[in-house]
């Protein structure tokens, strides 16, 4: 068995979630594109993942917990497991997105001292 595997993502597809296309054991990763004026159809929070967004291209607007937060390529944004979020594009751009769930609070180390040099 390899100790790594690749996949491409389809560069028009809407959603790609790379947990079984990569056997994810620790995290949750989607690219998603979301047309101009689209949004995540509902509200949501997690029980125990925090998400990280990460803008490639376009931008759009993170509600959390009622407060509208404003995405531009090149923006990182962590949201807390708790906090009511819902993404939408703009009215004039499409948003293409990284998410990125881990447990809270599960990280053991950094790559500066979880690495072994060999």
């Amino acid at each position: 068995m390899k100790n790594f595997k690749k996949t491409t993502v389809e560069k028009d597809a809407a959603r790609t979630e790379l947990h079984e296309l990569l056997n994810l054991t620790g995290s949750e990763i989607s690219v998603n594109t979301m047309p101009a004026g689209g949004q995540i159809p509902f509200v949501h929070q997690h029980t125990k993942n925090e998400e990280v967004y990460t803008v490639l291209s376009g931008k759009g607007i993170m509600n959390i917990d009622d407060e509208d937060i404003t995405l531009n390529v090149g923006d990182w944004l962590r949201v807390d497991a708790s906090a009511k979020r819902q993404l939408r594009a703009a009215d004039d751009s499409a948003i293409t997105y990284i998410c990125i769930q881990t447990k809270a609070g599960s990280i053991g180390g950094f790559t500066a001292n979880d690495a072994i040099i060999l």
